[in-house]
């Protein structure tokens, strides 16, 4: 069963953390660029639309960026496994993309919405098994304690 340091290597992160950051300024130079509207067809839903996406893309962003960062200094040794592993420092819930409207934008602001979609995912799945390996280890010390205290 590989540990949780072989799962998020220090290579990984920061592939990750620099992958999330390039999307994020991709994304934020796309928001503000005003090509969606330009490339859209002209329609109010549409572009109230856009606004929330670009919001639950951003929101989806921040969450993988803060996560990424809380593994970093977890790493280094500035968060003891605690404070880490805090609900509150968890990946968290990003926002549902609304498909039906999404496969209407232009192809890359589908692109962006796809991409923070599919990073958040990643990052999902990595923390649900780094969360498996923390229960593992600590059935594992609780056994190992109770053989202790019974000699």
């Amino acid at each position: 069963m590989p540990n949780r340091e072989s799962l998020l290597t220090p290579r990984l992160m920061d592939a990750l953390y620099t992958e999330a950051m390039l999307l994020a300024d991709e994304s934020r130079s796309y928001f503000e660029s005003g090509r969606f509207h330009e490339e859209a067809d002209p329609d109010d839903l549409l572009a109230v639309s856009f606004s929330c996406e670009s919001l639950k893309v951003t929101t989806r962003l921040m969450h993988c960026i803060a996560w990424l960062l809380n593994q970093k200094a977890l790493q280094s040794g500035e968060l003891s496994e605690g404070e880490a592993w805090n609900h509150d420092r968890s990946l968290g819930q990003a926002p549902v993309t609304d498909r039906a409207l999404v496969n209407r934008f232009p192809a890359e602001a589908r692109q962006i919405v796809m991409a923070s979609e599919e990073l958040f995912e990643r990052l999902e799945r990595l923390a649900a098994r780094m969360d498996q390996e923390i229960e593992a280890e600590s059935a594992v010390q609780d056994m190992f304690r109770r053989l202790q205290s019974s000699f």
